[in-house]
């Protein structure tokens, strides 16, 4: 178990320290649930009445709330981002794999970096690259040819197809599967032909993959995830996909082939997005969005009906259902009343 002293932890996360800066810290909890080694935060101002009862050791929380607190503090301009950067001072997260494991089956060419562990059971093919200071957990398979920059981990299981490039300090979680074939097929009178998937996955730089998702190898071209893009568990990204620099894209999102997604966007869970149509920079879609056209103006963008009590979304699944008839009889009242309006005058 770590333990930090309070006034160590200010330094790190640049905070304006109130109280005693000698406590030790041993960990981070929720403001409800905090005990006396424990610090915690205030992001939201609706968990404010928690603060009068709170029993944490230290909080850390905005300037202006810091009137309600009777504990140490630390004081900061987002008390969130604090709470990442103090969640990894106290990451005990074990590493994926901590040597090279005797039963890993590494090609006699593969070229091995230093400082690299690969788990039990894994597989490394013939032309494979990787580079220094790489973790690749049990169970994992790399496809020939296929490069991995430094830093980078993978969890148990991932699976990496052939002539895939991913870059340094990406982080892979267990079951994703990188490059395997887009849904390539044409019909010859009913009958499906299977066009081979050509292109390639490359990944770029500090980039984060949940488990369970896949990202589809081009069809001719690439399929490119760019620079500091987060993805989460179970989404599923089609071939030649393109997605722009620190866009992150929630759980359950599924993307049809050749979309492009600009930087720094935010694609909320579940959505779907419909394929071959550009969204451009910062651009966000809000949970379960149907994207069936491309988006050219940066905004916040949503669809679908929320949630509501079955007797009533029966009525307004009948107005949806109607809805043209009801176009058509306003479009009557109206061309009635300006034809009023007209002989009026």
């Amino acid at each position: 178990m770590s333990s930090i002293k309070l006034i160590n932890i200010a330094k790190q996360i640049n905070a304006k320290l109130h109280g005693d800066g000698d406590i030790i810290i041993t960990n981070i909890a929720p403001i409800y649930s905090a005990n006396n080694k424990q610090i915690t935060f205030l992001s939201d101002n609706r968990y404010i009445n928690y603060i009068a009862n709170c029993n944490a050791a230290a909080i850390v929380l905005k300037e202006k709330n810091l009137y309600a607190c009777k504990i140490a503090a630390l004081v900061v301009e987002n008390p969130y981002i604090a709470y990442a950067y103090i969640a990894q001072m106290f990451n005990n997260t074990p590493l994926p794999a901590e040597y090279i494991h005797p039963s890993a089956q590494i090609s006699y060419d593969a070229k091995i970096g230093n400082n690299v562990s690969i788990g039990a059971n894994s597989i490394i093919e013939t032309g494979v690259i990787i580079n220094n200071d790489v973790i690749i957990g049990a169970g994992c398979f790399i496809g020939k040819n296929t490069q991995i920059g430094k830093e980078t981990r993978l969890w148990a299981n991932v699976s990496v197809y052939h002539n895939i490039e991913i870059g340094q300090q990406c982080i892979i979680q267990s079951n994703t599967v990188i490059g395997a074939d887009g849904f390539g097929y044409a019909n010859d009178n009913g009958n499906w032909i299977k066009i081979p998937q050509l292109g390639r996955v490359i990944i770029g730089n500090k980039v984060k993959i949940g488990a369970n998702t896949t990202i589809d190898r081009g069809a001719l071209d690439n399929t490119i995830i760019g620079n500091g893009v987060i993805i989460d568990n179970q989404c599923q990204i089609a071939h030649n996909v393109i997605i722009g620099d620190n866009t992150a894209i929630a759980g359950g999102v599924i993307m049809a082939g050749s979309v492009r997604i600009g930087k720094s966007c935010m694609i909320g869970g579940a959505s779907v997005i419909n394929g071959h149509i550009d969204i451009c920079d910062e651009v966000i879609i809000t949970g379960m969005g149907m994207v069936i056209k491309s988006i050219n103006k940066p905004g916040v963008y949503s669809s679908g009906v929320p949630l509501q009590l079955n007797k009533d979304w029966r009525k307004t699944a009948t107005l949806i259902l109607n809805i043209n008839l009801i176009n058509k009889r306003l479009k009557t009242v109206e061309r009635k009343l300006n034809n009023q309006n007209q002989k009026k005058q």
